[in-house]
Formats: structure tokens, C-alpha cells, sequence
């Protein structure tokens, strides 16, 4: 929090210099240990790195534990108007013409999410397919039918739930999310978290689970636990389990996700009672 806290106070004085001709001597911030970005630094991607290096270091040893405490990310110290927006449908409004990567030029449509804006359950997903760039709407193709099923499965409807995604904007030719569009994206997805105040949260794929833990781990050393994850003032039981997409290639994965999911629904009955 306080490198972030830093970080942002940093851009913040080099876009006061640039804009009102204010010096800021670079000896003065050495003290605080940082990378300090000089006149040719590209702060996105400065950004990024520092994203990659936290996913690579700072949680690499916690997806050991059945208890991981994994905070919000920090408010940002410019705020952006969505930051505010007390609803599931407020917020979507605020942020469906983002363009803040380049899916944002290539979607056609931007998949916000569906379901009960009061949800204790949360499906959450890597990123829109063709369909459902199509469609506006999150898990609407095969695999999106095959998550119905098993929903329905362990007796959950798509309409008591809320199902959404990392990335709002589907990525070209289906490829996998980037650091930089998840950097932009996932903001987004932490807002309607905080303000579904969801009890469990199953993730559906490896990147899903990734983003959800801060871990770089293969799916099946994340999957088969549940984690104890704080977002803001929300606290949150996750699970990650294989992504429907997945299981039409590979049908030996059915056999697991189902065990999952099964402990999923046994979790879900318990926090009920």
C-alpha cells in the first residue's frame, strides 16, 4: 500500500510538472528505495512490470495455505467517477465505453456481467468469446451452456447468481488476457465484488484463478480449496475449478471439476445456515 501510495504520488508530481512547470529534483525521492521514472519511462508499462513482479514474488509461496488473505487493490490516488457508484447497474453505466487498452477499439460488444446484483454466489471467467462479444452477454456458446448444466447440477439457477468475467472486452482470435489488459480491466471486476458482497466465488479457468489468488500457479495445484480472500471490506471464500471451455476439449477433466464443484455447493449450504 504504501509503494502503491508512492508510486501514484510520483505520476501525480510528474503530470504537475509537466502541466504547471513545477521542478521536482529526482534526489529528493531516492530515499524512498523506488524505481523513479525519468523523462523516457513509459509509466503503463512501468505499471505493468511492477504488476508481474508482485504476481511473481510477493504471493508465489501463499497458494500453499487454505487461507489466503488477498487485499483489494489499493485505491488509486486520482479517482475515476465509477469509483463512487453505489449499484451493480450504476456502475456498468459508468464504465461500458471504456477504452482504457486496445479491446476496447476491437470489441463489439462490452460484457459487463448478468445476474442477481444481490448474488451470493459469483461465477467468474477469463474473458467474453466470439459469442458473447456477439451478444453482450458472459458464457452464452457451448461452454457457456455446459456451465448452465452444471449449475443447475448443484441446483443453482444462472439467475440467482451473477456471472461476469476478468476482461470485459473479448481479446482477439480468443487469445489469453494480457498483464497490461487485466492491469486496466480488473479494477472493474474488484468494484462489482465489493458491491455484490458475493459469500462464495467459484473461478472458472487458469487465468481467472491466477488474477483472483496473485499466483502464477498451473490450475491444478489451485483448484479442489477454497481460500479465504478480502476485497475491500468484503470477505469472500473462493474456489477455482476448470474453465467449461476446457472440459469440451478434455472430458478427463469433467470427472474433477465435478468434485468441485460438489464441494462447492457442500460450502455454499454450510454459510447458509
Amino acid at each position: 500500500m504504501k509503494r502503491k501510495l508512492i508510486e501514484d504520488s510520483i505520476n501525480y508530481l510528474k503530470y504537475v510538472q509537466k502541466r504547471k512547470g513545477l521542478s521536482i529534483s529526482t534526489d529528493s525521492l531516492s530515499e524512498y528505495d523506488l524505481e523513479v521514472p525519468d523523462g523516457n519511462t513509459d509509466i503503463e508499462e512501468l505499471k505493468v512490470k511492477i504488476m508481474i513482479d508482485n504476481h511473481a514474488t510477493e504471493y508465489k509461496e501463499k497458494i500453499v495455505s487454505d487461507n489466503i488473505v488477498r487485499e483489494a487493490i489499493p485505491e488509486k490516488l486520482l479517482k475515476e467517477d465509477w469509483m463512487d457508484v453505489r449499484s451493480i447497474s450504476g456502475l456498468e453505466v459508468k464504465i461500458n465505453k471504456c477504452e482504457k487498452c486496445s479491446l476496447g477499439k476491437t470489441r463489439k460488444n462490452f460484457v459487463y456481467g448478468t445476474g442477481n446484483p444481490n448474488a451470493d454466489v459469483m461465477v467468474i471467467g477469463e474473458a467474453p468469446g466470439a459469442d458473447e462479444d456477439e451478444q453482450g452477454l458472459p458464457f452464452v456458446g457451448r461452454a457457456g451452456k455446459l456451465l448452465t448444466d452444471i449449475l443447475k447440477a448443484i441446483n443453482f439457477s444462472r439467475e440467482e447468481i451473477f456471472i461476469c468475467n476478468i476482461l470485459k472486452c473479448r481479446p482477439p482470435e480468443n487469445r489469453n488476457p494480457n498483464p497490461e489488459e487485466i492491469l486496466k480491466c480488473e479494477p472493474y471486476l474488484i468494484k462489482q465484488i465489493e458491491l455484490i458482497k458475493p459469500k462464495l466465488i467459484l473461478c472458472v479457468g487458469t487465468f481467472a484463478g491466477q488474477t483472483m489468488l496473485r499466483v502464477k500457479e498451473p490450475l491444478g495445484k489451485m483448484r479442489g480449496k477454497f481460500y479465504n480472500i478480502k476485497f475491500g471490506n468484503t470477505e469472500v471464500k473462493v474456489m477455482v475449478t476448470y474453465h467449461p471451455a476446457a472440459l469440451l476439449r478434455n472430458p478427463n477433466w469433467k470427472k474433477p471439476t465435478w468434485e468441485d464443484v460438489q464441494l462447492f455447493r457442500s460450502e455454499y449450504d454450510k454459510e447458509k445456515k
